[in-house]
């Protein structure tokens, strides 16, 4: 079982006809957010890093209105879908029933599949 941390404090309910998901960062996505957070801090400063990471959290709490966006890589895993963000950041996450998780951001290329190994029977 994984332990997965809230997002978003807003209100969960009914959207123009849409119900909206819980959304949940797994550790390893908030922990990359921290490092992305600190990695740009060194280079560009913290307020520009503080700017970045918000946008961020922004796209990951919209996919709770409309979960079903992004690429299925069910090659990767099932259920897996993955959503590029201002061409240096790719958001891998799943969508159930009631959430959405986050289950990594990869920044600067990093791919999909290195992150997501698939099993080799």
């Amino acid at each position: 079982m994984e332990f997965l941390l809230p997002f978003a404090q807003e209100a969960k309910g009914e959207m123009n006809g849409q119900r909206e998901q819980t959304g949940l960062f797994h550790p390893r996505s908030a922990g990359r957010l921290f490092g992305l957070f600190d990695y740009i801090a060194s280079h560009d400063g913290s307020t520009r890093a503080l700017r970045y990471i918000e946008r961020i959290e922004k796209t990951c709490n919209s996919l709770q209105t409309l979960p079903e966006r992004g690429t299925r890589r069910d090659d990767l895993r099932p259920g897996l879908r993955v959503r590029g963000f201002e061409h240096r950041v790719l958001i891998a996450f799943q969508v159930d029933k009631e959430s959405v998780a986050i289950l990594s951001i990869l920044y600067g290329g990093r791919s999909a599949e290195l992150a997501f190994p698939t099993q080799k029977a």
